[in-house]
């Protein structure tokens, strides 16, 4: 195994469930030769409740399910057109703490926003990408016999909608937003590309291997 290395897994539209279970699975049973990965996937419309979520930030509940999850953070909505990046990733051997593995997801999305031309930013005390104080990116991670799971998700031509029926994130009137309002044309294909090689580069990975 050399540890400059990752690879990248595309699972295309895959429901929650059967992803998460399969996250838990590879994290439970990997050694300290394991590869690295990204799995870049979207998912059936679903929310997804974070470990200490708490029932009033539902504030319409409908026939979307809500499922819950061993993620930090609040309650928030996963759909098509959302890109999904989950990091597998050995913390202590990349020597990379928690605080610094989310400035680099927030960093490779600001990053890979600005290549689009979308000026974004990231908050104090509030984890996730903002154009305008709109949030265009939430992160919910869990570490594991130190490594990492979950992961980011960043609204590309997902349906908002849903996020009204929620406090995204456990914020009140917090106000989602999307890459295709800024860019009517976005393709989620080529935003992935540009997503995951601004993650490789802040991580320092010098071989990636693409794979489905």
């Amino acid at each position: 195994m050399i540890i400059s290395s990752i690879i990248v897994r595309q699972l295309n539209l895959c429901d929650w469930q059967s992803v998460s279970h399969a996250m838990h699975t590879y994290t439970n049973q990997r050694n300290h030769e394991s590869n690295d990965e990204i799995w870049l996937v979207e998912h059936p419309s679903i929310f997804t409740q974070g470990k200490l979520g708490i029932k009033k930030h539902i504030l319409n509940p409908n026939k979307i399910q809500v499922i819950q999850s061993d993620r930090g953070g609040q309650i928030t909505y996963h759909g098509p057109g959302q890109q999904i990046m989950y990091v597998l990733i050995d913390l202590k051997r990349c020597k990379v703490s928690v605080h610094k593995l989310i400035n680099i997801l927030e960093y490779s999305v600001i990053n890979t926003l600005s290549y689009f031309e979308i000026n974004s930013h990231n908050q104090l005390n509030a984890p996730g990408v903002y154009v305008q104080n709109k949030k265009i990116c939430s992160l919910g991670l869990r570490i594991s016999r130190g490594c990492s799971l979950h992961g980011l998700a960043l609204n590309v031509t997902v349906d908002l909608d849903p996020f009204l029926d929620i406090n995204p994130c456990g914020f009140a009137n917090m106000k989602m937003t999307n890459m295709q309002h800024y860019n009517p044309k976005i393709d989620i294909k080529k935003v992935r590309v540009v997503l995951v090689s601004e993650f490789i580069k802040l991580m320092n990975y010098q071989y990636v291997l693409w794979t489905s």
